[in-house]
């Protein structure tokens, strides 16, 4: 009968695809003007936002540039499961952190692994697709440490415009959910972990909840943004939808530097099909090509710590102190192999058989992105409600089969599972609100020259404390009835490269965690915006660059300080946020006054 019904649903798959669904047309612009009213740079999850928002105005036009190529080039872009598999492709910057004492002692060449996206949707299409917006704790952080506008009542509007929610639970939730914005947000479809790991959860007192409603703290089912199956980034719903007269939209156009004059930004130049090209702005430069590239086009620019620029005889136009301020959320993983077959294994997301029931019906383990459920906590119970969590844990509803984290190969042997056919999940310990910091910095004067990237991750001995803090809790989940009956194994975690300390001491965790910890692929604030009396801050609270006029940065650099969770959601909350300060509108009264 199975069978029967796969037939009929690849049949009308097929006769769909080809005779009823039309083919959209091109969104890529062969050829460009010379003067546009503004110039994107970077069409990633902000910029797409940003570009698609200025598009609206009938009267402005649009180029917006593009280092990579179409997402559309990989079909591995739109799958729920695919973001594992571009690592490393051509749709990937492929970043790594420079080599630091005491940390990533068990990673290869001592260097975190920093997948960057490199295409339209930059890296929206290669990621996770966790929709969390942050704790309201974070956002009031920020006005009250000179961020006016910023506050959680001000940026909950534009997290609920561009929000389409897909959960019918959700629904009658008016004060924190929308329908009918662009991005899907609904529930991968769940494995047979997703309700073990609730209830495991509830076992040890905590509340089950939505962590982008009321109240962070709890656990709960991963929301993502996935419509029908399909990735829904902001490439895919702002701007590759439609073709719009006012929008030029531009590939493989690598910006090399921003032209400034008098203290103005004119132009960029770029590198397209091997050639140095230039386009003029009217009114603005929007730069969006995230927490890494915005902060080395800057310096490359001019903009930026003013003795670093002078090593490299690159005229100062601006001493700002630009990459100084980068946060990234840190992960610690913990494999568990289980007696019962819960979750898909390594075999079962390899497997083509996965692979045709996902492209013709999208189901199966490849239509869920492999994120079952979340926890935000507090190490200390007490402060729950009073400050933003500080864990957030990720339950991966398989085993990792293959060495995407970078360990090094006797590290890998020991915590990538051999065995394709195994059933297991891994836990994801992450700091919600590191206290180090590190910094971004420039390699050359040559912008093919990938920028020097000091992690500088645990140089707060605060975080360490954080991380061993959420594995005690993690602990406690293992020891549950819930985890027990399913046959949990954690012996995975006893690992040589510690064994000189007792296992599950302090001070063999704090071992672990300094060989395997790598980043959550969540970097930010390395161009910060920040009050007029802020010297940390390199934009004002409109996002435009401190001194420099028509110039404005728009994506996860902006940041003052890094949310609780992930953070693609709270960029596109900036975009959406920094295109009514653009076009001098408010598009948002409909969801104001709701907290």
């Amino acid at each position: 009968m199975f069978l029967k019904l796969l037939l009929v649903g690849i049949l009308t798959a097929y006769f769909w695809r080809y005779f009823y669904y039309p083919e959209p047309e091109s969104i890529i612009s062969d050829t460009f003007k010379e003067e546009y009213d503004y110039v994107v740079v970077g069409a990633g999850t902000a910029g797409s936002v940003v570009a698609a928002r200025l598009a609206e105005d009938a009267g402005a036009s649009i180029l917006l540039l593009e280092a990579g190529g179409h997402f559309d080039e990989s079909k591995l872009t739109s799958w729920a499961s695919g973001w594992i598999a571009l690592f490393t492709s051509s749709f990937d910057w492929g970043y790594y952190t420079e080599s630091e004492k005491d940390v990533f002692k068990g990673l290869a060449g001592k260097r975190s692994y920093w997948p960057r996206g490199k295409a339209l949707g930059g890296t929206g299409v290669l990621n996770g697709m966790q929709y969390t917006r942050g704790s309201r704790f974070d956002y009031d952080g920020w006005a009250e440490n000179g961020c006016v506008g910023w506050d959680y009542k001000s940026v909950l509007p534009y997290f609920l415009k561009s929000e389409d929610i897909q959960i019918p639970e959700l629904y009658s939730s008016s004060i924190y959910h929308r329908r009918g914005g662009p991005i899907a947000v609904t529930y991968s479809p769940p494995s047979d972990l997703t309700p073990l790991v609730l209830k495991a959860g509830s076992e040890l007192g905590y509340n089950v909840t939505d962590y982008n409603g009321e109240l962070q703290e709890g656990f709960s089912v991963v929301q993502s943004t996935l419509r029908n199956g399909i990735r829904s980034s902001t490439a895919h719903e702002f701007i590759a939808k439609e073709k719009r007269h006012n929008l030029d939209i531009v590939t493989r156009s690598f910006v090399t530097k921003i032209f400034i004059q008098d203290k103005k930004a004119n132009g960029v130049f770029f590198i397209r099909n091997g050639r140095k090209q230039y386009v003029k702005a009217r009114k603005e430069i929007i730069v969006s090509t995230g927490a890494v590239n915005t902060p080395q086009l800057l310096m490359l620019s001019g903009i930026g710590p003013s003795k670093d620029l002078q090593k490299l005889d690159i005229e100062v136009v601006q001493d700002l102190p630009v990459g100084k301020n980068l946060q990234d959320h840190q992960i610690t993983i913990l494999p568990t192999p289980v007696k019962e077959n819960v979750g898909p294994t390594w075999a079962d997301l390899m497997s083509k058989w996965s692979e045709l029931m996902y492209d013709y019906l999208k189901t199966g383990p490849l239509a869920r992105t492999g994120l079952d459920g979340s926890a935000f906590l507090h190490i200390d119970k007490a402060k729950i409600g009073k400050s933003a969590p500080d864990i957030q844990i990720i339950f991966f509803n398989f085993l990792f089969g293959e060495n995407f984290l970078n360990f090094e190969d006797r590290i890998a042997q020991e915590l990538m599972e051999k065995d394709f056919n195994k059933h297991g999940f891994v836990t994801d310990i992450c700091t919600t609100r590191p206290k180090s910091r590190g910094s971004i910095k420039l390699r050359s004067a040559d912008p093919f020259d990938y920028p020097l990237i000091h992690a500088n991750y645990y140089s707060n001995y605060e975080d360490i404390k954080t991380v061993l803090g959420g594995i005690r809790i993690w602990e406690k989940l293992m020891e549950t009835d819930t985890f027990r009956e399913i046959g949990v194994d954690t012996s995975k975690t006893k690992v040589s490269f510690c064994s000189q300390f007792e296992y599950r001491s302090d001070a063999y965790w704090e071992c672990y965690i300094r060989h395997i910890s790598t980043t959550e692929y969540h970097p930010c604030c390395t161009a910060p915006m920040g009050p007029d009396n802020d010297n940390s801050a390199v934009l004002d609270l409109k996002l435009r660059v401190r001194g420099i006029a028509n110039l404005r940065v728009v994506d996860a650099s902006v940041f003052p300080n890094i949310t609780s969770g992930n953070i693609n959601a709270p960029t596109v909350m900036v975009a959406e946020k920094a295109a009514d300060m653009i076009r001098g509108i408010d598009t948002v009264g409909e969801f104001k006054n709701r907290v």
